[in-house]
């Protein structure tokens, strides 16, 4: 085996994110965003290179073969600039920082994300992928503004800065909002207009999941019936389901597609996109007991904890490519599946769609099912499908692997976690429910702080950023979830304590939204406030809900309206934009009069609790204990020898029910009729 020559190191190489890692022996002399560097890029007068992108982001791994990687290009870059590589899931407040810059420069941004600041951190220039001489031609220019412009620089600075900074202002509006279903009606009428009727999705060249869009529109059916909502909702999962976006294969999702079909997918893995389709998968479950859902709820539960799992916590993302080519770890050619399946490769063949010239590029193909399989289902067919899909895993896993960002993020660590209380509940499946705590305990243990606070990240046995708005959005709301479904208070308690951590620390006196950096921990520019839901629910969005279900389960209206309010501030931006104000249109119907409490009391709770929590009750908030315990919902319910079920409405109780299956139409939404 030939020696590999190390030409190249630099500071990256005392970080512990693989995608840092990935640039440490770059010949740039790249350093990690800290106090320290920003203090030598004014010391030396020198302007800041910031790039920004993630370890399964493919163009940021051309950018650096193209670039970064060579000798010309890092003299320039050591020459004149204090670089800085930054991991956009570690620092996702610094990212927020320059992708606003280059979204009001250019209108647009991704990543990787290459933005040019003064000293002090001010942006005047950000974009995304240039080719190696393009670059050198921007660096040049910007080289000698710099030393002959620099005025003019500063200026445009300063306004960007502006600009970034009235990007974050969400104006308070004045008293409580007055929500009603007829104004739902509209936004959810707006939002059906810009999904698309043939291939389900948003209407658009490229396909991204966007599940608190189909939640929302899941959430409106069940309150109301509306069969639109539940047709376009169906008819997406079943096109994700069915299309290469879906591993058929090993199972789980990719990030998107690069058609508006679903077909062929940018092969990245990411943990919180599987997270967040689990959990939409078992809802639809849920409501229509489709047997093809439950089969890809467990396919991506079995991807995830095959491949981005540790014994107690969960890994961030696979890339896309491996051995230097994406996508060749998931596609095939026709041979190969031949070789490997014999005289059933026809068969399987003619039902995903492969041929002998490919049906991507090369000479490759890409599993695409046949979409209307799944609406009905053919124990044979399907025996006979998995049986194939297992001959060709074996096969497949002898390949080179896409490489693993093994660092564990909190918020999508808690996303996980809520997707296996999720699917433990619609499939009534233990084993899930158990993993589920064990990931909120190692949370708990090993990234909570008594004097710190939360942490983001965890990397070989260390825990190093501090923790955003959504990393305790999303903790508070699995925490809040696996209460519900388990009954153990301690949980509650915990959620508790968190989100009093973040009305101290992470908001003000000036309004009702909460910033996205803590208080205690913040040096950027700007301070964001997030509230655009995208591919992951805006963090304020989540603790939106998180206020409203934690001031039901404890009777504290002041947590209550705070909810309301925040949602008040987003009102317009709701009707103007449903789309990416989905997750906020699912907390304003949740807080409709409709919503539920139910409260089980008794030795019997647990048992009546997973009969209960197996169907799609989103509006009913659950609470219980075995025995007298307290919470303001509990109070004088525990009756000796006896498992009662409650369900409250408008702080009004309808007689206890001693059986689950009485208490099963007391739980159904009034449909409300608009």
């Amino acid at each position: 085996m030939a020696e590999i020559i190390i030409m190249f190191t630099n500071d990256l190489i005392y970080e512990t994110s693989p995608y840092l890692l990935q640039h440490a022996h770059n010949p740039v002399h790249w350093n990690a965003w800290n106090e320290k560097t920003l203090d030598r890029a004014k010391k030396e007068d020198k302007m800041l290179l910031v790039s920004i992108g993630y370890a399964a982001c493919h163009w940021c791994h051309v950018m650096e073969r193209e670039s970064f990687e060579n000798e010309e290009v890092a003299d320039l870059m050591n020459e004149n600039f204090v670089c800085i590589k930054v991991d956009r899931e570690e620092r996702p407040d610094v990212d927020q920082i320059y992708m606003t810059a280059a979204q009001l420069i250019n209108g647009n941004g991704g990543w990787p994300l290459n933005a040019l600041a003064l000293p002090d951190g001010k942006p005047f220039y950000a974009a995304t992928y240039f080719p190696k001489d393009k670059w050198m031609q921007l660096l040049r220019y910007f080289i000698g503004q710099y030393k002959t412009n620099r005025d003019e620089l500063k200026k445009n600075a300063e306004d960007l800065a502006d600009g970034i900074r009235q990007s974050d202002l969400i104006p308070e509006m004045d008293g409580m909002p007055d929500f009603s279903f007829k104004e739902v009606k509209s936004i959810v009428t707006e939002l059906i207009k810009e999904t698309d009727p043939y291939e389900g999705g948003l209407a658009g060249t490229m396909k991204f999941p966007m599940p608190s869009v189909w939640e929302s529109l899941l959430l409106f059916h069940h309150l109301t019936g509306d069969r639109k909502a539940l047709e376009i909702t169906e008819l997406t999962i079943k096109k994700m389901a069915s299309g290469g976006i879906f591993d058929h294969i090993g199972g789980g999702f990719a990030r998107y597609s690069t058609d508006p079909y679903w077909h062929v997918p940018h092969f990245e893995k990411m943990l919180y996109d599987n997270a967040e389709l689990i959990s939409l998968y078992s809802h639809v479950y849920q409501v229509t007991k489709n047997p093809h859902y439950k089969k890809i709820i467990e396919q991506t539960i079995d991807f995830v904890l095959r491949e981005l799992s540790s014994e107690n916590s969960f890994f961030s993302s696979l890339d896309a490519d491996s051995d230097g080519e994406e996508g060749k770890y998931y596609t095939w050619a026709f041979d190969e599946i031949e070789k490997c399946l014999g005289e059933d490769a026809d068969k399987f063949s003619k039902y995903f769609h492969l041929t002998k010239e490919g049906n991507w590029s090369h000479g490759k193909n890409i599993l695409i099912r046949d979409f209307h399989s799944f609406n009905q289902y053919h124990d044979t067919e399907e025996k006979f499908i998995d049986k194939a899909e297992k001959k060709l895993l074996e096969i497949r896993s002898k390949r080179i692997r896409p490489a693993l960002d093994d660092k564990v993020i909190t918020s999508w660590n808690a996303m996980m976690s809520e997707a296996l209380i999720d699917a433990a509940n619609a499939l009534e499946n233990a084993d899930y429910l158990q993993r589920a705590g064990k990931t909120l305990d190692f949370l708990l243990k090993n990234l909570w702080s008594e004097d710190e606070g939360l942490f983001r990240n965890f990397q070989k046995e260390k825990a190093s950023t501090h923790a955003f708005l959504d990393d305790y959005a999303f903790l508070i709301h699995a925490l809040i979830a696996y209460y519900q479904s388990t009954f153990k208070r301690e949980y509650l308690i915990h959620a508790e304590k968190l989100a009093d951590y973040v009305l101290k620390c992470f908001g003000d006196d000036s309004g009702a939204m909460l910033f996205y950096n803590n208080t205690l921990y913040d040096r950027l520019i700007s301070r964001p406030v997030e509230t655009m839901d995208n591919v992951i629910p805006s963090s304020n969005a989540v603790m939106a809900e998180n206020l409203f279900l934690l001031g039901t389960l404890l009777s504290d209206d002041e947590k209550i309206n705070r909810a309301s309010a925040m949602i008040k501030n987003v009102r317009h931006a709701l009707l103007s934009s449903p789309p990416y104000f989905s997750f906020w249109l699912r907390v304003m119907m949740l807080m409709q009069k409709d919503s539920r409490e139910v409260v089980i009391m008794g030795s019997g709770c647990l048992s009546f609790l997973n009969q209960l929590k197996s169907e799609y009750f989103p509006h009913c908030v659950f609470c219980g204990a075995e025995k007298e315990e307290y919470l303001p919902l509990m109070e004088q319910r525990y009756k000796d020898g006896k498992t009662l079920i409650y369900v409250c409405q408008n702080k009004t109780c309808k007689m206890p029910v001693s059986l689950v299956k009485d208490a099963l139409p007391l739980l159904q939404p009034e449909r409300i009729t608009i």
